[in-house]
């Protein structure tokens, strides 16, 4: 029975042990959750705050992108634009309705000319078409514009029948006539702003076109029969294929005979006349009628120091008679006899050079004879 009693006591104390072990992890894994979750609460907090600082951080950017001076100015002369609309367009409604009930869709009308037409400017200028377009249109908004107001400020005037003051009926015309024509003005001023401002993102380009445009303005002007010709060549090619400066060249070329752009016959004639004057001078100042590759010649292949005769004469000095100071100098020395006078006769002597034939022949007026090539070089 004992060892029954302690097996007994053994068992109970295994299951206690079990039990607190059980215990301790149930309290340790509850201890990790509940670390896990806290950790979990501070990285979603830690989220949060993230968010909310980037979400206040991109507002901050869109309100700074928002209340720039150019978004104030757009938004705001469209806000202000909005504000004289509803002011101005009442009182022409009661007004023609006041006459008739069924002219209560001409103040709209001309309250929306007049917007319509500011539009088309600013449409115009998006298009960048032609500037009597974009006047024609301002003009017509204007006009709109101005019977608008005037049609206000009678009504303002008519406030008299209302109980009124004559001055503050007055008052009230001037504000509705002020509002109905400054609603258009600033529309069309800020559309003029905004083309400016477009421009001048760009200046190097806007200053290219505009002196592109300069110079077909004045190309048409001064050539305007090229230009002409150029234009129908172009619309006789198919689409596309003909650019307008090849059509310009070919136009040039069929009016005076050159392809290049700018030269006419008597341009090359004065040309060609002022290269023969300045050969004449060149030659003239040379002495001679000799060419450039003569000369060039001549440095390359200069004549034997014994063929350079004396100016006056084509003869070298070995082939002259001795003067008269040679008798007196060997008279003096004595003991020699005068030697008889020199006499040329043929084949005693060297034959002169082709050049100094042709120099000859240059000083004597004639042509120059051609001298053969020696070496494929003319001497």
């Amino acid at each position: 029975m004992s060892s029954w009693f302690e097996e007994r006591r053994a068992d109970k104390r295994v299951d206690a042990q079990e039990r607190r072990a059980d215990r301790e992890f149930e309290a340790k894994l509850r201890r990790t959750e509940r670390r896990e979750a806290k950790k979990e609460q501070r990285e979603e907090k830690a989220q949060q705050r993230r968010d909310r600082a980037a979400r206040r951080q991109a507002r901050a950017v869109r309100r700074e992108k928002t209340l720039t001076p150019g978004n104030v100015y757009r938004k705001g002369t469209l806000g202000l634009v909005a504000l004289s609309a509803l002011a101005s367009l009442p009182a022409q409604i009661i007004h023609f309705t006041a006459i008739h009930w069924m002219l209560f869709p001409i103040g709209p009308a001309v309250e929306g000319a007049a917007w319509v037409m500011a539009a088309g400017v600013a449409y115009a200028d998006e298009r960048r078409l032609p500037m009597w377009v974009r006047w024609l249109l301002r003009v017509l908004s204007l006009s709109a514009a101005g019977f608008a107001a005037n049609i206000n400020y009678q009504y303002g005037l008519s406030l008299t029948a209302h109980g009124v003051d004559p001055a503050g009926a007055r008052v009230a015309g001037i504000g509705l006539a002020a509002v109905t024509l400054g609603g258009p003005l600033f529309f069309e001023v800020r559309q003029w702003v905004l083309t400016l401002t477009a421009a001048a993102v760009d200046p190097k380009k806007r200053a290219e076109d505009k002196a592109r445009a300069a110079h077909e303005k004045k190309r048409r002007k001064h050539h305007e029969d090229v230009v002409k010709l150029a234009r129908r060549l172009m619309s006789a090619a198919p689409y596309g294929t003909l650019r307008f400066e090849a059509a310009f060249a070919a136009a040039w070329e069929i009016f005076y005979g050159t392809g290049t752009p700018g030269m006419t016959p008597a341009l090359h004639a004065q040309q060609l006349a002022s290269r023969q004057s300045l050969t004449a001078a060149m030659d003239e100042a040379n002495g001679s009628p000799v060419s450039t590759r003569g000369r060039l010649l001549e440095r390359l292949h200069p004549a034997p120091s014994v063929l350079i005769h004396r100016p006056g004469s084509s003869q070298v000095a070995s082939d002259l008679p001795p003067t008269s100071e040679s008798p007196q100098k060997v008279a003096q020395k004595g003991g020699r006899k005068t030697p008889p006078p020199h006499r040329r006769s043929k084949g005693d002597a060297v034959p002169f050079h082709p050049i100094a034939k042709n120099e000859a022949a240059l000083e004597r007026g004639g042509s120059p004879r051609r001298i053969p090539a020696v070496n494929g070089h003319h001497h």
